[in-house]
């Protein structure tokens, strides 16, 4: 989709139903539990070996802090060093893998709607054509929130709802350059603010309170909940293909 047909459809967005959207996503959330599951699951598995890389050093200066001071005293701003390096790329490993998974949920949200056939694709985003574009749209989500975290409260309480809406634009419109995803989703937020908001804040507080009830662990099934309504804000204001050569392509994509 061109990216001028893309704004003309935002500026020609129909009103949306608070209600009609919290229940689509209930219905597509019974389809796409297991795969929100999954999502999590990867992301506990990667951040495992980031994990024993940042403490295993740390266990280690301790034990020599506890035989042998003097030494530990020499070798502080080396550690001090490696524990910021290690800590920057912990953080940047998870946020290109956390946004390029959740892309690559919306496309499966979009085949498992459709009911096209074939394997979930969750790293589909980190392929060649699209590695680079996923850590550059990583990035530009971090940047946007930082400053406007430094920014105080009210900033990062305005871009919350545009950000949210990137990687389902991501998804839904990959051959768009970085600009325009950045530029189209800021569109659509800036449009449908108060309800994307709303629709978050509730999904949001539904996925933890059920999640709770199921012992605490059961946040691990329903957080993904939470991100379902942007999906449906995306699709019933711009639309997904008109026609199913998209969806075709998919599953034909899953084959290989």
């Amino acid at each position: 989709m061109l990216f001028e047909d893309i704004q003309q459809k935002i500026q020609n967005a129909k009103s949306l139903d608070f209600g009609q959207i919290l229940n689509a996503s209930i219905e597509l959330f019974k389809k796409v539990w297991l795969q929100g599951l999954i999502m999590q699951l990867i992301m506990i598995g990667f951040m495992i070996p980031f994990a024993l890389i940042l403490y295993v050093p740390l266990i280690m200066f301790g034990l020599l802090d506890a035989t042998n001071p003097d030494a530990l005293e020499s070798l502080a701003p080396l550690a001090l060093f490696f524990v910021m390096i290690a800590y920057v790329l912990f953080v940047f490993a998870m946020i290109v893998l956390s946004f390029g998974l959740k892309a690559g949920l919306y496309r499966i949200m979009k085949q498992k709607e459709a009911n096209v056939t074939g394997s979930d694709d969750y790293f589909f985003f980190f392929r060649r054509p699209y590695l680079r574009k996923t850590i550059n749209l990583s990035m530009s989500y971090f940047g946007i929130s930082l400053v406007a975290t430094l920014l105080c409260v009210l900033p990062i309480i305005y871009v919350i709802v545009p950000l949210s809406l990137l990687p389902v634009f991501y998804a839904m419109n990959p051959e768009l350059s970085s600009s325009d995803l950045i530029k189209g989703s800021f569109g659509l937020g800036n449009k449908k603010w108060f309800i994307t908001f709303g629709l978050t804040l509730v999904a949001g507080m539904l996925a933890q309170v059920v999640g709770m009830l199921m012992c605490g662990i059961g946040i691990f099934f329903t957080a993904l909940f939470a991100i379902i309504p942007v999906y449906f804000i995306y699709k019933d204001s711009i639309g997904l293909a008109d026609d199913d050569s998209d969806l075709k392509l998919i599953g034909e994509n899953e084959m290989f």
